[in-house]
């Protein structure tokens, strides 16, 4: 049955096409399996809550009418402003409005949140652009730029906030601007397109415009919310959107609410983060996490942007899914969020989760994949700009970000056929990666932190799941003993690096040289396979070195890597190109919205490389699972970023050939 929708219906009708519905919550309460809500051109300014789910044979398919017509906003236009002083004006709104949650008096809070100013989970928007909120009403009345901020003119908008009996009063500070003449509006809800239960699975929701949502701060302790999310459920598809101004989280596939484990560290005080998220993971093994009932969701094709925290964020609920062919762009630039969760995408436990063709760029972080990403395939995306601009100051806690974060996982984690051209391309604490066929033009960081005066033993173990192959059960945990890593037939461009970032560097405690240098360098005297493997044979009770070496650095293999502009391999790599001789350059151009990288390395290149597969990269140590599809199937890397076929004797890097330079990338 097809159901339809009108915003411009004189009013509600029954759904049928000549006497539609005027809001998308009256057809999700009643939409069955196999039905689809056809939503015509307008601003729907709702909570859609679907009351129940499709099957696989028959799901509940939510469209646009008209792509990217139909408008989901979780804010409300407000006029009736005074002018308080200068550019500064004054509304008070009556706090029925919000029912029972109000942005303007919840703060932004969770475990791994720890930016020191108690910003709200509300924003005012101007002309659809979020203003910045401040912490008196002195800073509104004279503004001054945010230095953390990727966009320093857009930082002298401010508001404030503060309650007046049943009001709440917002003091803004417009530039100049009538706000009476203007669209001003701010968000009053805190979801979008989310179901208030769980279990709601195999929903489409296709070619929607959702925006302006109060969401909280996502960690994967907590309950996470976003403004367009599935709740713990199985088989959505989010397709062709366009996902904004999400205070927090635009899209989530994240973590149900386990109200004796919510926000367990900065609420209780006397577990740190880590220890109870090893009890959220164990505490969901008895509570449904199961790939029969959770995850294979599908996010393509959707343009993801200027969200607080995330673009797409998800802890445990997003196994075995597949984000394709998106644009996530803008995340996290007002800076006036921080803590540990925060990039482009930040995803806990991707199991099997493949990552293709996407493009990310301006992110504070563009990709985090924290624990658990086990069978994570990352493939054929672009990522670029994704570390601040050289005028911004850098935080405290997030340092400088760059394309692609692995941390303290055990792998396999595949990264292939991608374009890193930040200047930190890749942070690297973890075990189980395989990097194959990738252009790398920034640093390698963060390898091996926390050793003791460069020994091989961390001080402070840090013992994180894995699983048994293509499932959700624990099969172990194990700190991370760092290598275990693969590099074969990428090509490494050291970019110079701006004078200001060693600060960075030095702020985040990292003085071994390695922040900035691009290659696999950073692992320098890291064993082999063959050295590494023989010195392990049958325990002696008395032989207690031969026990500590279970605890030493993992070997790290390599192969066909090529190094230019002073890109350093480590020393045991016998088979690596190295240009001392030529200065390659590389350009990253829209002018006409379409990316093209210009670069002229391939005139240099004198090498050829031998084909990877699964076989070639073996398995990952601790999982002892291969770098294989999800369906258990071997890889061969005989396509290049563009889906070329590869010869048997493939370049290094992700193009194939050198007619490639000046390609359209997307």
């Amino acid at each position: 049955m097809k159901l339809y929708v009108s915003a411009s219906a004189a009013r509600s009708g029954s759904g049928v096409a000549d006497r539609p519905f005027k809001t998308i919550g009256e057809a999700a309460k009643i939409a069955r399996p196999g039905d689809e809500v056809i939503v015509a051109p307008g601003i729907y300014r709702e909570y859609v809550d679907p009351a129940r789910g499709g099957t696989a044979d028959a799901r509940i398919t939510y469209r646009s009418e008209a792509p990217g017509q139909a408008v989901i906003t979780g804010a409300e236009p407000v006029k009736g402003w005074k002018q308080h002083s200068g550019n500064t004006w004054v509304c008070k709104i009556g706090n029925g409005v919000f029912g029972g949650y109000n942005p303007y008096t919840t703060v932004v809070e969770g475990d791994w949140y720890f930016a020191p100013d108690p910003v709200h989970t509300g924003e005012v928007y101007l002309n659809g652009n979020a203003m910045y909120e401040a912490l008196s009403l002195e800073e509104v009345l004279e503004p001054k730029i945010f230095p953390l901020s990727w966009e320093k003119e857009a930082s002298l908008r401010k508001w404030y906030t503060e309650q007046e009996g049943d009001c709440t009063v917002i003091y803004a500070n417009f530039g100049g601007a009538d706000p009476n003449q203007e669209n001003v509006e701010i968000n009053v809800r805190r979801n979008c397109f989310y179901p208030s239960k769980e279990g709601v699975g195999y929903i489409t929701l296709s070619g929607f415009t959702v925006k302006q949502a109060a969401t909280q701060w996502a960690p994967p302790t907590a309950y996470q919310d976003g403004m367009v999310g599935p709740h713990w459920s199985k088989g959505w598809i989010i397709e062709d959107c366009e996902i904004s101004d999400s205070r927090c989280s635009g899209i989530t596939l994240g973590k149900y609410l386990q109200p004796n484990n919510n926000n367990k560290w900065t609420t209780k005080y006397t577990k740190d983060g880590t220890q109870t998220e090893r009890d959220n993971i164990m505490q969901a093994q008895l509570e449904g996490w199961t790939k029969e009932a959770v995850g294979s969701h599908i996010i393509r094709r959707c343009n993801i942007h200027h969200c607080g925290q995330t673009g797409i964020v998800g802890h445990l609920g997003g196994v075995f899914s597949l984000i394709e062919d998106n644009h996530i762009h803008h995340i996290n630039n007002k800076q006036d969020l921080a803590g540990a969760e925060i990039g482009g995408i930040k995803m806990h436990a991707a199991i099997d989760v493949t990552i293709r063709r996407n493009h990310f760029h301006h992110c504070t972080r563009g990709l985090w994949l924290d624990w658990q990403a086990q069978g994570t395939r990352v493939t054929q995306n672009l990522f670029h700009d994704n570390t601040p601009p050289e005028d911004v100051a850098c935080g405290p806690i997030l340092g400088i970000g760059e394309d692609i974060f692995i941390e303290v996982s055990h792998g396999p984690t595949l990264v292939d056929n991608n374009l890193l051209l930040s200047r930190c391309a890749s942070r690297i604490s973890t075990q189980g990666v395989a990097f194959v066929h990738n252009l790398i033009a920034g640093s390698f960081t963060w390898v091996g932190l926390g050793t003791d005066n460069g020994g091989s033993r961390l001080p402070t173990p840090r013992y994180t799941p894995y699983h048994f192959p293509h499932r959700t059960e624990v099969a172990g945990f194990m700190t991370i003993l760092h290598g275990d890593a693969r590099f074969y037939n990428n090509i490494f461009v050291q970019q110079p690096v701006p004078e200001a970032y060693p600060v960075h560097a030095k702020r985040q405690g990292e003085e071994n040289g390695y922040n900035f240098v691009c290659g696999t360098c950073p692992y320098e005297g890291y064993p082999t396979a063959e050295a590494y493997f023989p010195q392990f044979g049958p325990w002696k009770i008395d032989d207690e070195h031969n026990k500590d070496r279970y605890y030493d650095h993992l070997p790290v293999y390599t192969g066909g890597n090529a190094y230019f502009n002073g890109a350093k391999p480590m020393s045991g790599e016998t088979d690596a190109f190295v240009d001392t001789e030529h200065t390659v350059t590389l350009s990253l151009t829209c002018d006409d919205g379409a990316p093209r990288l210009e670069t002229d390395l391939y005139a240099y290149l004198q090498t050829q490389c031998k084909t990877v597969s699964t076989e070639t990269l073996g398995m990952a140590f601790e999982p002892e699972q291969r770098f294989e599809t999800p369906d258990g199937e071997e890889i061969v890397f005989n396509q290049d970023y563009f889906g070329d076929h590869r010869s048997v004797a493939p370049v290094c890097g992700p193009f194939e050939g050198k007619e490639q330079s000046g390609r359209p990338l997307f």
